[in-house]
């Protein structure tokens, strides 16, 4: 699987964002939140990512940046997590940001890793 975060796998429209907020299903594991929906099949891609970071908890653009590329880079390196064998369907997710203190990249990708399960154990039942 590609180890790349490409232009063509953001979450970048207004109307699948706003679906993925009023009829979509979460699952969380304490910093992270994943907000998922199940899409229409769409080209080259199967998921697609949003990250997201409170101005309420973080309010200088920088820190709020910098968490957005350390949750985006831990997803890139374990999106393989996320998707299914032998499954054609596609997704739309945001990843929300619940804590209150800038995290550590070990420690988010354990929380990412632990989501990625409860994210599965949700699809199966």
């Amino acid at each position: 699987m590609d180890q790349s975060l490409g232009k063509e796998q953001r979450l970048k429209n207004k109307i699948l964002i706003g679906k993925l907020f009023s009829q979509g299903s979460s699952v969380s594991k304490y910093p992270l939140r994943l907000v998922y929906l199940k899409t229409e099949h769409v080209p080259n891609t199967a998921i697609k990512v949003a990250v997201s970071v409170s101005k309420r908890s973080f309010k200088k653009a920088v820190d709020r940046n910098r968490i957005k590329r350390l949750i985006r880079e831990v997803y890139r390196q374990n999106k393989i997590l996320f998707s299914e064998e032998g499954t054609s369907d596609c997704y739309a997710f945001i990843f929300l940001y619940t804590g209150n203190k800038m995290p550590i990249f070990d420690e988010l990708q354990n929380t990412l890793v632990k989501l990625s399960e409860k994210f599965k154990q949700q699809l199966n039942s």
